[in-house]
């Protein structure tokens, strides 16, 4: 295996222990009553909502890699259970916005509180990485990313959602 097949399996590998990691602690973490109602999609809709001002359905669908569509339906059901709500803005009356109710605001601390576990158990291996070596993993990470950007611009794949 040469050093660029070596990087990406490694790189896969990782990816999916850190999935199940957090997926277990995920799951035992929806079994807290303040979440038990909630699918994994729903909660990634309530922390993009939490994390960015304006956001709309298009901007959630992009995020989330769903059709607007099936967003639409999930922001009726959120907004049923009184987590977000929408808005316009009054130089703009077309576009629908949402924001976080309180009970929201509630739900996504939680789930901020999980990554931040889930930061602090990972805390160890950073603190025996030398800051030179995880800037260097920074602007490897950065080129390969851009060149994943390059590549899916040849193909003329457009990663926005309709």
């Amino acid at each position: 295996m040469n050093r660029e097949e070596q990087v990406i399996t490694s790189m896969g590998d990782l990816y999916n222990k850190i999935g199940w990691l957090n997926r277990l602690k995920l799951e035992e973490s929806f079994k807290d009553d303040r979440l038990i109602s909630y699918k994994y999609s729903e909660i990634s809709c309530i922390e993009y909502i939490g994390k960015n001002t304006d956001a709309n359905v298009t901007k959630l669908a992009e995020s989330l890699h769903m059709t607007r569509g099936a967003l639409s339906k999930m922001t009726k059901k959120l907004i049923k259970k009184g987590v977000i709500e929408s808005y316009r803005k009054t130089d703009n009356k077309k576009e629908i916005y949402f924001r976080l109710t309180g009970q929201g605001k509630t739900v996504y601390d939680i789930h901020e509180e999980m990554h931040r576990r889930f930061i602090e158990r990972d805390k160890v291996v950073f603190e025996r990485v030398a800051e030179e070596e995880i800037s260097f993993l920074l602007k490897f990470l950065e080129k390969y990313s851009s060149h994943l950007d390059t590549e899916i611009e040849k193909m003329g794949i457009d990663m926005k959602l309709e």
